[in-house]
């Protein structure tokens, strides 16, 4: 039983599965304040390009 133990302990493929947790949960937050930051320039320009298409001034 204490080798069964002694080698759970010593088993680090759980490490790099906590890793890659870790690191796609800091991508993940990464994308959404950039989305946030940039979401209302990319409004703008979404409306100036449908303003342009259809002739409409949008706000």
């Amino acid at each position: 039983m204490k080798q069964h133990v002694m080698k759970f302990v010593k088993n680090e493929d759980g490490l790099t599965t906590v890793e890659y947790a870790i690191a796609g949960g800091l991508v993940g937050a990464a994308v959404i304040i950039a989305f946030g930051l940039l979401g209302d320039q990319v409004a703008r320009v979404i409306n100036l390009i449908v303003g342009a298409l259809t002739g409409v001034s949008v706000a």
